[in-house]
Order: C-alpha cells, then structure tokens, then sequence
C-alpha cells in the first residue's frame, strides 16, 4: 500500500492542477468579461486612486481622461466599465454628477431618441456647469420643451469622435456646429466648455463630459 500511496497523490495533484487551469482559462473569455467587470476593477484599482487603463477603456481603445474623471467609481454600473454596458441616456442615469442632465432629458422626452441612436459623440454638461446658469433662466428653459430640445441636440454629434478627432467644426443634431479646439488631453469647446472628462465609452456613444452648458447661436 505504502508504494502505491505516492503515485496516486501525484496523479490526484495532477488532477486538480489541470481543473484549476481549466477554470482559470473559461474566466478570462470574453462572454464572462461583463460578468466580472466589477469585481476586476475593484482588484486592478491602483493604490492612489486613480482609475487604470484596463478598467476605465473596457471597450478598447484610448482611455478616458480629465480630472473629473477621478470621481467616477471604480465599479458598479456608474463605472467606465459599468457606463460601457449601456447605451448613453442609461449610462449617464448612473453617473451622480450628470443627474441633472439626465432630469433635461427625461423632460424633453429624448431619452428613448439617444439610446436607440448609433455611433455618436454627446457632450455632457455636468451638475455644476447647469448650476452656472440663473435659476429663473434655467426653469424657464425646463419648462420650454421645445428650446430644452434644442439645447440638449445641440449637445450631440451623429458620429464617435474620438479625441484626436475632436479638434475642429462638428454639425450637430440641432442643425448647428460646434468648435473644438485642443489637443493631447486638454481640449475647449466653443471657447469656453472645458472637457474635464472626455472619452468615456458608452455602448452607442463617446462621451466628452464638460463644464459649461453649451447654447446654439440660434
């Protein structure tokens, strides 16, 4: 019995190695990678904060960028990750820092129009960039919902713009144009829109989130 006892463990080992592998390899495919998207960003979170690469550019491609992006969470459905699943008026619903946005466009009744739209760009003003706006001003828009329409069209571009593209006149789906300018990962829109987190990757969207609510000239 004694002789026998050590082969067999070494086969049980053997075993059990080749299991471990097995699942080590199906977890790592890419029809688990949403499955486990939160539990991996937690895991490749750096120590000081920041959100690395593989976590905040799921989709591929470069990640995104901006001091703003530093409160985005590391996991969960406001995550890049997270953001990355959904279609863009969803993914924004998740993010704290554009409810306000996310209340303009439930009212204008758009929200159904940009997520079942492909391929665009949408520069999301944040909470603060609306709080600049009068309050009389502001409810006067929100209850105007044809000028809160042309607003918030305004704010959207009908292809990906990727930020090497941003740079230039972009039409937008009011019919009006707005002007980028910048490069590497400081970019301005119509001379004041700061983009404080750009290239953040929805399902059907690029998101460049700025600081000043954009208005059409007409």
């Amino acid at each position: 019995m004694s002789r026998l006892s050590a082969p067999r463990s070494f086969a049980v080992l053997l075993a059990v190695g080749s299991l471990a592998l097995g699942l080590g390899g199906c977890s790592s495919s890419g029809s688990d990678y949403s499955a486990g998207a939160d539990s991996a960003a937690t895991a490749m979170q750096s120590p000081d904060g920041q959100v690395p690469a593989a976590q905040a550019a799921p989709a591929g491609g470069a990640q995104p960028f901006g001091a703003a992006c530093a409160s985005v969470p590391s996991q969960g459905a406001g995550s890049f990750a997270g953001m990355a699943q959904d279609p863009v008026a969803t993914a924004a619903s998740n993010n704290p820092a554009l409810s306000t946005l996310v209340a303009a466009v439930t009212k204008a009744g758009l929200v159904d129009t940009l997520n079942s739209a492909q391929n665009i760009t949408v520069f999301a003003p944040t909470n603060d960039a609306f709080a600049k706006i009068p309050k009389a001003d502001l409810d006067a828009v929100l209850a105007d919902k044809a000028k809160l329409t042309k607003i918030l069209t305004y704010h959207v571009v009908p292809e990906r713009l990727a930020p090497a593209a941003l740079p230039g006149e972009h039409k937008t789906l009011e019919g009006g144009k707005v002007r980028a300018t910048g490069s590497g990962e400081d970019f301005t829109v119509n001379g004041k829109a700061k983009v404080v987190c750009g290239n953040v990757r929805t399902a059907n969207a690029t998101v460049h989130i700025v600081d000043t609510v954009l208005m059409p000239t007409s």
